[in-house]
């Protein structure tokens, strides 16, 4: 993964790319014991799509025939600029250092296909995914040092170093947050790995990260934004999600009926199939550690104490 993460940024294209997600906080914050191979960028909108983003200083669509419009475009330069930048970087540099591995490109994502080791349930699969968005800047987000969890373990073996710049683990968490709001409204999975984010959460805040996140009004409420404008989603009831009031004090991320049933299966494959470093807590216990995040995160939007 180091490898996958440090490729790109040792070319130009690094410039314009922020890392971010799961990942970022295992790798470049180290406030995460799990498996986490997907790379997650984030290619700055101003860049990809200047044209469209003009003197917008937040780098948000004003209206919702706009963001279809910016969306749609951006989706298309992306796309080509992963299969016709990002792509002959990666090979070059596989074939230069003689690695065995395929690549593959699927729109917006690059896959790293290498001959696994060992076998397990198939929760993990043995390819890197490097997956590009671009509708956001990426900010706030600095320089980190990232390496090898083997690194120094081996002697006379040396692993890749990677220096991206990374988001900045307070937005990682309100994207996390709000991600699993929108799980708790609806009610059901969009998809497998995603207890993943309730595991996220519960060691940010024992790292003092989720306390930071909340005392990041300005923060809390750009992702907001940026989510109301770009992933504007509806609850099990078919009324949309308000973002603004989920980090303004309504904040859920304990999941209720079938949607915890659901979760509960996907963090039990989670579990079982090795990817938490550590003793995996009772999925019960997690629920109850997310649900009081949740509750003094909404204390803190309402100034209580």
């Amino acid at each position: 993964m180091v490898w996958a993460l440090a490729t790109p940024y040792a070319a130009p294209l690094g410039g314009h790319l922020a890392f971010k997600g799961g990942t970022s906080l295992s790798k470049a914050y180290h406030v995460i014991r799990r498996f986490s191979e997907d790379v997650d960028l984030t290619y700055d909108i101003r860049a990809i799509a200047p044209d469209l983003v003009g003197e917008n200083a937040e780098a948000l669509p004003k209206t919702r025939s706009e963001e279809k419009r910016w969306s749609s475009e951006v989706r298309r330069r992306l796309s080509e600029w992963v299969g016709d930048t990002v792509r002959p970087v990666i090979a070059n540099a596989l074939a230069a250092e003689g690695l065995a591995a395929a690549i593959r490109v699927e729109s917006e994502r690059l896959f790293i296909d290498y001959e696994p080791t060992a076998t397990g349930s198939g929760y993990v699969v043995p390819s890197v995914m490097l997956e590009f968005g671009a509708r956001s800047t990426g900010e706030p987000a600095s320089p980190r040092k990232v390496v090898c969890d083997a690194s120094g373990l081996i002697d006379g073996l040396i692993f890749p170093t990677a220096h991206p710049r990374v988001m900045h683990a307070e937005r990682t968490f309100w994207e996390k947050a709000t991600a699993i709001h929108v799980f708790c409204l609806q009610e059901r999975l969009r998809g497998d790995r995603f207890a993943r984010h309730w595991h996220d959460v519960a060691r940010l805040d024992e790292a003092g990260l989720a306390e930071a996140a909340f005392a990041d009004r300005e923060l809390a409420n750009a992702v907001a934004r940026h989510k109301t404008m770009f992933f504007a989603e509806k609850a099990a009831d078919r009324t949309p999600i308000d973002y603004r009031a989920a980090v303004n004090g309504d904040l859920q991320l304990a999941p209720i009926g079938d949607g915890a049933k659901a979760l509960e299966d996907d963090y039990a494959r989670m579990v079982a199939d090795g990817l938490l470093f550590d003793d995996a807590e009772p999925f019960e216990m997690l629920m109850a550690h997310c649900a009081d995040i949740a509750a003094r995160a909404n204390s803190a939007a309402k100034g209580e104490t």
